[in-house]
Parts: C-alpha cells; sequence; structure tokens
C-alpha cells in the first residue's frame, strides 16, 4: 500500500466516523453563533424612511458635496446596514455595517463596525464593533451619530440622510 492510498483510506474512515455526529454538532450551536434577535420596529413609517434612505456622509469627506451609499436590506425579520464613502482622489473611507436592532420614530440603534481611515489626516485609523446610536435632532433630514468622539478626541459627524 503507498503512502497515497494510506491517507485515502485514512480520510475515508475519519469522514466515515465524522458524519453522524457533524448535525448533532450543528444542533448545539452556541447562542454567539445562532442568528440576531429581530429588529424591533417601534415606527412603520421610520422603518421605511431609513430603508429608502438616501446614503450617508462623513464631514471629513468631501465635506457633503458627494454622498456615499447606505444599502439597508432585510435578513428574514433582521434588518442589516452596510454603507461606505469614499473621498473623490483621496485615501479618506467610511465603512459601516452590522445590523440594526430598533427603529424608533426620530431614532435608530445599530450594533456592528463603524471604520473611519485617512480623514482627515493620512494614517488616521479609527475601527470599532459596538452599539451605536443614531438620532434625529432639530427637525433635520438626517439620523446623526450620537457618540460623537468614539476614537481619538475628534468630533466625527456621520449622518445617514433621508
Amino acid at each position: 500500500m503507498t503512502c497515497k492510498s494510506t491517507l485515502a483510506a485514512l480520510l475515508a474512515i475519519t469522514a466515515g466516523v465524522l458524519a453522524p455526529i457533524a448535525p448533532a454538532a450543528r444542533a448545539d450551536e452556541s447562542p454567539a453563533v445562532q442568528s440576531p434577535d429581530p429588529t424591533r420596529i417601534l415606527d412603520r413609517k421610520a422603518a421605511q424612511r431609513l430603508h429608502a434612505n438616501k446614503g450617508l456622509t462623513l464631514q471629513w469627506i468631501d465635506w457633503g458635496k458627494a454622498r456615499g451609499s447606505a444599502y439597508v436590506r432585510t435578513d428574514g425579520r433582521v434588518w442589516k446596514l452596510r454603507g461606505a464613502q469614499a473621498e473623490a482622489g483621496g485615501p479618506g473611507r467610511l465603512l459601516l455595517d452590522g445590523t440594526i436592532t430598533e427603529v424608533g420614530a426620530d431614532y435608530f440603534t445599530f450594533v456592528g463596525r463603524i471604520r473611519i481611515s485617512d480623514t482627515p489626516d493620512v494614517g488616521r485609523v479609527c475601527n470599532k464593533d459596538k452599539t451605536w446610536h443614531f438620532a434625529i435632532t432639530q427637525k433635520r433630514s438626517y439620523y446623526r451619530l450620537r457618540e460623537f468622539e468614539w476614537c481619538d478626541g475628534l468630533t466625527d459627524y456621520i449622518d445617514v440622510h433621508f
């Protein structure tokens, strides 16, 4: 018997032994691996407004001249948000990626990552996974991130427009 045939035989035996227990292992997944709770929609009109948003901005990138994109999609009863903005002709970037956990009349809560890089200065990187709060204040036509100085003391205005 050659090394290749011995290895093939061992792999076949291992696969045969593991096959019956693999479904049981998947059934016992830890809660951290299971899908998130459904998004709580407390205001249907606000949810529609967020779903049909008109993009996002970070004030350091193009000073409001060009918006980035923000996509809200549903995955069953869970709402996901993914957005990005890139500086025209420059290195500045903004990325949002995560799950919307609640939508109220004038706010939404987002669990996921926000990453800012190379803006307002090249080499600046802010990257954090946490629960974030966006709200409409002073009758503005956008949701603004309520954690202003979450990275390095600079005030970052991240807005999702509607």
